[in-house]
């Protein structure tokens, strides 16, 4: 068996496939309004060098994916614990060597690695074109506003992909979200532009 064909097997038994997927969203989400802030904040400030603005944004990106991997590994961990213990009592049986008990040891890492890598990656991609600008390539926008435009594009697209899963109109969904970050904008332009 594949690994993502076990991974994908282990998610369906203990029915957390949903979690992975609402983990990718959320944390994402999160990922690209912090970045989206950051640049902002930046983009307010007197002008910083290049090379800092990406530190802190890169520094802030490793945190949330840190944060994102610790968190969800040791809750989702205590979950699968609890989850099998209760199978356990009902089967009056010993499941650690089966596949539940596979399933209960290795799914907070799946959970873990998602919920830790999606605003890591997504960060990245926002950040790509403050790394293009600081190696020399010229762009066609200034590098803060092409990452604030990346930033909303992936918004964007998180919302079309919630759109999708909920079964109701991605374009409406996209919509939402990228009304959310661009309040977010406006309240950071409100309240740290001088």
């Amino acid at each position: 068996m594949s690994l993502l064909h076990q991974a994908r097997f282990l998610l369906r038994i203990t029915r957390t496939h949903d979690i992975v997927r609402r983990y990718f969203v959320v944390n994402g989400f999160d990922g690209a309004l912090t970045m989206l802030g950051l640049i902002i904040g930046f983009l307010l400030s007197t002008s910083t060098d290049l090379a800092v603005i990406i530190n802190a944004c890169l520094g802030a990106a490793i945190a949330l994916g840190v944060s994102g991997m610790s968190s969800a590994y040791v809750s989702e961990a205590a979950e699968r614990k609890r989850a099998l213990e209760k199978l356990e009592e009902a089967m009056v049986s010993d499941l650690q060597q089966s596949r539940h008990g596979e399933a209960a040891r290795l799914v907070p890492w799946l959970v873990a690695v998602v919920n830790g890598s999606s605003p890591l990656i997504i960060s990245l991609l926002i950040l790509m074109p403050l790394w293009l600008a600081h190696a020399g390539v010229t762009l066609p926008l200034p590098p803060l506003y092409a990452a604030i435009i990346i930033a909303l594009l992936l918004i964007f697209l998180l919302g079309v992909f919630l759109g999708r899963i909920a079964g109701i109109s991605w374009l409406r969904s996209g919509i939402q979200t990228l009304l959310i970050a661009l309040a977010t904008a406006a309240l950071i332009y409100l309240f740290a532009g001088d």
